[in-house]
């Protein structure tokens, strides 16, 4: 398998995350998005939106970090990433969707860019921006992981979901943009248990080839 990944990149986390958890190898293929690799015309070619991370397998080229992770549950079962019921299943994917189509896009690099250059604001204000959005979205995930969480050691249950996937690499994001967790302590416990998970330490930014020190 081929990753087409950005160190710093939240989505490209999650499926490192998935990777790992799996136990798949894979070689890292880095585009390195404040130079705008992901826009050159070899990567356009395999994936039309420019965006990270992609990931090719037999020939074929998936996009979109949640459709990647779930062709990767799919194909290989263990661990299961999704409940066994439609219920759980659900429940699940409103929980991830809930990070990755609500708070993510939101402060995603694009995003923030525009921000400064056309609109002009400053990083004082583009990091208010983030910030905000963060506290936003982790207000009702809060709440929803006092509601579903069993151990407060996992977003659903008392068993690694998609939605923990998800978690670790918006609460690195958040703790990076020195954002206040305290008044969500329960998703701080989550993220606090999973990150010591070895699958989850190895698809740390930092600790990929392409990271910058």
């Amino acid at each position: 398998m081929k990753l087409y990944s950005f160190w710093r990149s939240s989505a490209a986390f999650r499926v490192r995350i998935a990777l790992h958890l799996k136990g798949l190898a894979f070689e890292t293929l880095s585009r390195k998005l404040a130079k705008g690799e992901q826009r050159g015309a070899d990567y356009l070619a395999l994936n039309p939106q420019g965006l990270v991370p992609a990931l090719e397998d037999g020939g074929t080229v998936f996009a979109q970090s949640l459709a990647i992770i779930e062709y990767l549950d799919e194909t290989h079962r263990d661990p299961p990433l999704l409940p066994a019921d439609a219920a759980g299943r659900a429940i699940v994917r409103s929980i991830a969707q809930a990070i990755a189509c609500d708070i993510h896009p939101l402060n995603n690099l694009r995003v923030l860019n525009y921000l400064r250059s056309p609109l002009g604001l400053d990083e004082d204000g583009v990091n208010a921006w983030y910030r905000h959005w963060i506290v936003t979205g982790f207000a009702p995930l809060e709440q929803l992981a006092l509601r579903h969480s069993r151990d407060h050691k996992h977003l659903y249950g008392n068993a690694l979901s998609l939605a923990d996937v998800c978690l670790v690499p918006q609460v690195y994001n958040a703790r990076r943009y020195d954002c206040d967790l305290t008044p969500f302590p329960t998703l701080l416990a989550i993220s606090t248990a999973l990150e010591a998970l070895p699958a989850f330490a190895a698809a740390r930014p930092e600790a990929q080839p392409d990271a910058s020190r």
